[in-house]
């Protein structure tokens, strides 16, 4: 894998289907609500630890949140 790989998520509609804004998201995994902001846009390639977090927050599997350009 290089690291031009872009990983991209579903982490918006997840949230907004679970009815949280992005602060009580934050709030959940305990990061910033900027992070969030910026997993959302896809600036921000999260560590492990929290995508299994928000994972477990958001009641999807990692594969239904996160994937890699071309993975889907």
């Amino acid at each position: 894998m290089n690291s031009e790989h872009i990983v991209h998520n579903r982490i918006k509609i997840a949230r907004v289907e679970k009815g949280y804004t992005q602060q009580e998201l934050a709030d959940l995994v305990e990061v910033t609500r900027q992070t969030i902001g910026l997993i959302e846009s896809e600036k921000y390639n999260p560590t492990i630890v929290l995508c299994l977090s928000l994972s477990q927050v958001l009641d999807k599997r990692l594969d239904e949140l996160f994937w890699l350009e071309g993975g889907k």
